[in-house]
């Protein structure tokens, strides 16, 4: 976010502080360590879950209908 903000929802309240990281001159690597802890802690997977439980459908190629 503009705040310096991550957040992994669209619906999340609250989000990870990275802006102190830039400030204080942190690594690349760094960053990409606390942005890959934000990601793997988090518990707001919705969407995810909401495929987990879904049967796949068959494709159908744009081609074999006309597209």
């Amino acid at each position: 976010s503009a705040e310096g903000k991550l957040y992994t929802c669209l619906f999340a309240t609250q989000g990870a502080d990275l802006r102190a990281l830039l400030r204080d001159g942190a690594s690349d690597d760094e960053i990409a360590a606390k942005v890959a802890d934000v990601w793997n802690a988090r518990v707001d997977r919705y969407s995810e879950i909401r495929g987990e439980n879904t049967v796949p459908l068959q494709k159908i190629e744009m081609s074999y209908i006309g597209g």
